[in-house]
């Protein structure tokens, strides 16, 4: 009976080296998460060719790339997303493999739970593979927002990096510049007198700052180009609301009911094009597009042609003034421009 006993329990500990799943499911309660935990064996048998890329907002914002590899999906946390331009790499960090079922899953992870936030399939498609190795993985992607040629290798432990092999998905793509101006407004004692030709903004009475957001992380400086430390929260919740989105924010750090939080104004660069050239009002709304509203930041309001209504609100608030801006002007960095106007209350 005893020997019968041992018998099972050395083949159950053989049978558990060959689970590729059981760290999987040691990090994972079935009953308290939405995430798939299939049984153990048999593994299914696929093409060895499907790929995801899910968007996760845990602790940290991070992108996770799936590769499907003899019955799991083998994983890689990628903090920046994949690189879309081979003069960038980017960190991939190896994680326990993931069985098939999770190239489906969107959802939120309870918090206090192992990876505990939302998580939403941000590509997906099929691959090739070029070469695998315990070191290095060489694939041709195929998705929707990703494609092209990648490399995986390992650099230390579980940390890996990730290189696009290929030349820019989009040649015209432009990087983030660095130490823009802020564009400043010139003084004046009156409305103007074509208010229709104006869109008016509150005028907080904060600090001016620049963000820079990308890969989930956003980075301030000042009206000068000057490196700005973000108000706890801002950096990183910002950069998640963005997401994959590369952007240059304009806008002041103001006191909200107590709270200092970032009113963003502008919208200067987004997705690798820059907006410096388009017109106020187009800037504005693509901007209102994006959504952002958090407890550190929000997008601020502008009104076109009210002009006076906008004024008599700011001194019920007890704000400094409006400030009033050409909805046909482009941005000018650095200058202090007449199509911008500064109002006081």
């Amino acid at each position: 009976m005893a020997a019968g006993k041992s018998g099972k329990a050395t083949e159950a500990a053989e049978a558990g080296k060959d689970d590729k799943l059981a760290t999987y499911r040691r990090k994972r309660d079935a009953a308290r998460t939405p995430e798939p935990v299939p049984e153990r064996f048999p593994l299914p048998h696929g093409a060895d060719d499907t790929f995801v890329i899910q968007e996760h907002h845990a602790r940290r914002l991070h992108w996770d790339l799936r590769l499907e590899r003899d019955g799991v999906l083998v994983s890689w946390a990628v903090p920046k997303g994949i690189p879309m331009d081979p003069k960038t790499n980017h960190l991939a960090v190896h994680t326990e493999d993931h069985p098939i079922e999770y190239a489906q899953f969107e959802g939120e992870i309870p918090k206090g739970e192992y990876g505990g936030g939302r998580m939403f399939i941000w590509d997906r498609g099929t691959y090739e593979t070029e070469k695998w190795t315990d070191r290095e993985v060489k694939v041709v992607l195929r998705g929707s927002r990703v494609s092209g040629r990648y490399v995986l290798f390992r650099t230390d432990g579980k940390n890996w990096m990730i290189h696009r092999m290929d030349p820019p998905a989009d040649p015209d793509v432009e990087p983030l510049p660095d130490g823009l101006r802020a564009m400043l407004p010139q003084e004046r004692r009156r409305l103007p007198r074509d208010q229709e030709a104006y869109g008016f903004e509150f005028a907080w009475g904060g600090r001016r700052a620049l963000a820079y957001v990308s890969g989930g992380q956003s980075a301030l400086t000042d009206g000068a180009g000057d490196d700005l430390r973000p108000p706890s929260g801002l950096g990183t919740g910002l950069g998640a609301a963005l997401g994959a989105r590369p952007a240059l924010l304009d806008g002041e750090l103001a006191q909200v009911e107590g709270d200092e939080v970032y009113m963003i104004f502008d919208l200067l660069h987004l997705d690798g094009s820059s907006l410096l050239a388009e017109p106020y009002e187009k800037r504005r709304r693509r901007l209102d597009e994006l959504g952002l509203a958090g407890p550190r930041w929000q997008t601020a309001p502008w009104y076109a042609g009210e002009g006076a209504a906008v004024r008599e609100a700011a001194r019920r608030q007890g704000l400094p003034g409006i400030l009033a801006k050409r909805l046909n002007s482009p941005y000018e960095p650095g200058e202090r421009s007449a199509a911008w106007l500064f109002i006081p209350s």
